[in-house]
């Protein structure tokens, strides 16, 4: 089958494959993990290097990928990650990106760029340690920002990714835009998202769109400017030229036109971030593949509903 034939009706496909490469993580945020939850020790059924390449392989022949995220849980945890960087270039596959909370970040970084990689995102949801530790459960958030400067001298893309929580982090986000521009980097304050155990009570702490815009208006002018297609962030720029992004998936969501495949470190893949259901694709070949990439395109909505699913488990 042609690869350009796996679409649906609205025009979209896979082009962008998000790889989970653990559940596990070494923090434990307030909006992925549930307060008094056991933090999990081992990742079953976590898929070998090989195995990861050769199912990225298999999709990338019918679908025609663009780009590769690794993600989590937390990726650097991994500990073939470089190796893998590596089979993935030689795929074919140059467009590869880590999304991560930076805390291995800084003896990671050197390995990581001469295997392949070209482009991070690492969280930091405050700049504040006592803010910090209160949302991640961890106090040394010097290593991660040690992490996101060494990622700059080594000319890596760098972003920033803030979950703004209403009441916990909110008013860290004129500091931490500060602090991005400072270092000529991009910032994305994201929405508090309905998954895992915030599937129905996210409502709490969520900071909307129009909310994180007007705080930063009201410190500097700023205009929107276009969203680029399958982007989940809308941007904005002040008058400085600072440029910020907000991914909005309840204000302003961005199913319409988006191109992001799952791979989860199970084996499974997901159309779409609110898919409650994988669906293997480990030892699945020809046809059988074709039948289930269409399965995933089918799981993809017109609008953000969340997932009892946690985000470390589908790859956040």
């Amino acid at each position: 089958m042609h690869k350009d034939l796996i679409q649906d009706l609205f025009g979209r496909e896979f082009k962008t494959l998000r790889v989970s490469l653990t559940s596990l993580c070494n923090m434990s945020c307030v909006y992925c993990v549930a307060p008094g939850s056991i933090h999990e020790t081992t990742n079953k059924n976590k898929l070998t290097t090989t195995e990861y390449l050769s199912i990225i392989g298999k999709i990338h022949a019918k679908v025609g990928l663009k780009t590769i995220r690794l993600t989590g849980g937390e990726p650097l945890l991994f500990s073939e990650i470089n190796l893998l960087i590596k089979g993935i270039v030689e795929l074919g596959i140059t467009d590869i990106k880590l999304t991560t909370n930076g805390l291995r970040l800084l003896s990671k970084i050197d390995d990581l760029v001469t295997a392949g990689l070209r482009s991070i995102n690492i969280s930091l949801d405050a700049l504040d340690p006592t803010v910090f530790k209160n949302i991640t459960n961890v106090s040394n958030i010097r290593l991660v920002l040690d992490g996101v400067d060494a990622a700059v001298n080594k000319g890596v893309e760098v972003k920033i990714n803030t979950v703004v929580l209403k009441g916990i982090n909110d008013h860290q986000i004129i500091p931490l835009l500060e602090y991005a521009s400072s270092r000529n980097i991009a910032i994305r304050f994201l929405e508090l998202m309905k998954m895992g155990y915030l599937h129905y009570n996210e409502t709490d702490h969520f900071f909307s769109m129009q909310e994180i815009v007007d705080k930063i208006a009201s410190v500097t002018s700023i205009a929107k400017m276009d969203r680029a297609t399958s982007n989940t962030a809308t941007y904005w720029q002040t008058s400085k030229g600072v440029v910020f992004g907000i991914i909005a998936n309840e204000s302003e969501p961005f199913c319409s036109d988006c191109n992001r495949l799952r791979l989860d470190s199970f084996g499974n893949i997901y159309g779409c971030i609110s898919a409650t259901e994988g669906i293997a694709i480990n030892n699945v070949e020809g046809d059988g593949l074709v039948d289930s990439l269409n399965r995933a395109l089918h799981q993809k909505q017109q609008r953000f509903t969340g997932s009892e699913i946690s985000m470390k488990h589908i790859g956040g």
